[in-house]
């Protein structure tokens, strides 16, 4: 097998032939299985050794894998936990002639391939992906086949609550439901569909006569499942025994965390439940850990807005606010301005409510009001660590604001949030926090405003003619009528809904000489607004309308989130 593997290195190139000669030389007392000797060598990376096998075996090598392909034979015949564990998935694409292909990551494991041939009755040929593809395949697949919620929903009425609690573990897989009771299965399927359909939050809402599931997909709440009244009180103790809340105490609010996961995806769950006159209900908040921290260059600021923002950023002390409500992507910001600093050289710290995501080389410090560590708290603490850079979750009091603004004074440079609807309402807020105007002015450096927007689904977009009243609202003049302008149709990607995925407008304000002379007279938002804008700020509303122009999302959608500019 050796000699096969560098006869195709030399063949195609992948890999050098002589560098995988001198590998096998110095790894010849290696016992292990080949193929797994060479994915665990740090020369060489699992795409590069996966290709190599393909050439020297004379199968296909696929860089991804449609969903649309995967067979409904092999997802009823093979259980999730088995193609999980050995990586592998069926696929029968219209390239191959009906013949059924079974995809693996493990390229010499045989004996596997033999097994899904006999769970399936028929012969099968191996092709090779990596680990990564293979597992979003099956997520994809496995999902669709575990939609069975009208089933399940049937077969509850005799589920024993007590049996509940000896069926959890600390992080289950999602598709793992072999053998469990309808509830877990009914629970676990909700999960399934929310993040199937790109959900942040899920609501299970009780009414007199049945149970609304609801799902909030970009920012906006859709009824998704009706299920029948008799099952609130096995769904709700479910997810109690998932997230550690009591599940005898019915009568007063209650918060829970916990994490799940689909394959190798990671998904923590942030529950809450309150009671009503209909009985207790829940909202489970989705944090997809897989889905990664953006990028500066990924949240949606135009080009001259990024550059103004990555010098405020690199900064040396000072303040800097992302305001907004909430739910307008504050704290995804704020993370994206930590991952551009680099960590290596500077010591970053945050105290945060939540800790949403993990950065890496950063120290992360969690609010807890019970045991009295609050943000003033554990800013006083982190003053003594010596740090660069602080990020602090939300300023809401005098106290916290007061601590922030003296923590840049001293030479530190501060990220912070603050729930108001513009740039220049960021200055009055900390005003009436009791800050006095002379701080306010020296510290601050800006202030970005922001919101979320929906993008138009690319599969879906088509042209359309708005309304001169639409263009007069967004603020462009007749002349821009002649633009091409988009809405999205609606389709089986975007769930009918004209729209995928969302993006951020923003209202980025320095604070300049003119605009710090105003805050020490105490002027109102509406003179610093004014001032910025002369000093050539985009509001929001123009933020929304370059975007529309762009092609990037529509009118409407702007028009939704975001307040005319008349002063």
């Amino acid at each position: 097998m050796k000699e096969l593997l560098i006869q195709a290195a030399d063949r195609s190139g992948v890999v050098n032939a002589d560098m995988l000669r001198q590998f096998f030389d110095e790894h010849a007392e290696d016992d292990r299985r080949l193929d797994q000797v060479l994915m665990t060598a740090p020369n060489f990376t699992e795409d590069v050794v996966l290709r190599l096998f393909a050439e020297a075996l004379g199968v296909s090598f696929f860089d991804e894998i449609e969903a649309q392909y995967v067979p409904q034979e092999f997802v009823e015949s093979v259980p999730a936990p088995y193609a999980q564990h050995h990586y592998l998935i069926g696929y029968r694409p219209e390239s191959q002639n009906g013949r059924l292909l079974v995809i693996t990551a493990n390229p010499l494991n045989v004996s596997v391939i033999d097994n899904v041939s006999k769970m399936l009755g028929l012969p099968v040929e191996m092709a090779l992906s990596t680990r990564a593809t293979i597992t979003a395949a099956i997520d994809v697949a496995y999902e669709q086949k575990n939609t069975v919620i009208e089933e399940v929903a049937e077969e509850m009425d005799s589920q024993n609550l007590d049996q509940l609690v000896d069926e959890v573990q600390n992080s289950e897989d999602l598709l793992d439901v072999v053998n469990r009771p309808p509830v877990i299965r009914l629970v676990n399927d909700i999960l399934f569909r929310a993040l199937q359909m790109r959900a942040s939050d899920i609501h299970i809402h009780p009414f007199e006569t049945k149970i609304q599931v609801r799902y909030r997909i970009d920012g906006i709440l859709y009824d998704t499942l009706t299920l029948n009244r008799n099952v609130l009180s096995l769904v709700i103790s479910r997810i109690k025994v998932m997230a550690g809340m009591d599940i005898a105490e019915r009568r007063m609010p209650q918060d829970g965390r916990c994490s799940v996961r689909i394959g190798q995806r990671e998904i923590d769950l942030r529950v809450s439940t309150v009671p009503t006159s209909f009985g207790e209900r829940a909202v489970l908040r989705l944090l997809d850990k897989s889905s990664g921290i953006l990028t500066l260059e990924e949240l949606g600021l135009f080009e001259e807005d990024k550059r103004i923002f990555d010098k405020m950023i690199n900064r040396s002390h000072g303040v800097i606010f992302v305001t907004g409500p909430t739910g307008s992507g504050k704290s995804t910001t704020l993370y994206a301005c930590l991952n551009r600093l680099d960590s290596t050289v500077k010591n970053i710290m945050t105290v945060e409510d939540p800790i949403e995501y993990q950065l890496n080389g950063i120290s992360q410090m969690q609010v807890s009001l019970k045991k009295g560590m609050t943000f003033v708290n554990a800013l006083r603490h982190i003053l003594r660590q010596d740090p660069d850079v602080i990020m602090v979750g939300e300023v809401r009091d005098h106290e916290t604001a007061a601590m922030a603004i003296q923590s840049s004074l001293t030479g530190h440079l501060v990220f912070s949030t603050l729930h108001t609807n513009d740039a220049a309402g960021a200055i009055s807020r900390l005003l009436d926090f009791k800050i006095e105007p002379y701080l306010v002015s020296s510290s601050l450096i800006g202030v970005m405003a922001q919101r979320l927007v929906r993008r138009i689904c690319p599969d879906c977009r088509t042209a359309y003619k708005p309304s001169p009243q639409e263009l007069i609202e967004l603020g462009l003049d007749d002349a821009d009528g002649e633009r091409m302008f988009y809405v999205g149709a609606g389709c089986a990607k975007c769930f009918d809904t004209g729209y995928r995925g969302r993006m951020g407008i923003y209202e980025l304000m320095t604070v300049n000489e003119t605009i710090r002379d105003m805050i020490y007279q105490r002027q109102t938002a509406g003179a610093i607004k004014k001032a910025a804008l002369e000093a050539g700020m985009q509001t929001l509303r123009m933020d929304g309308a370059r975007k529309v122009a762009a092609g990037i999302t529509t009118i409407a959608e702007v028009l939704r989130v975001t307040q005319s500019d008349t002063i």
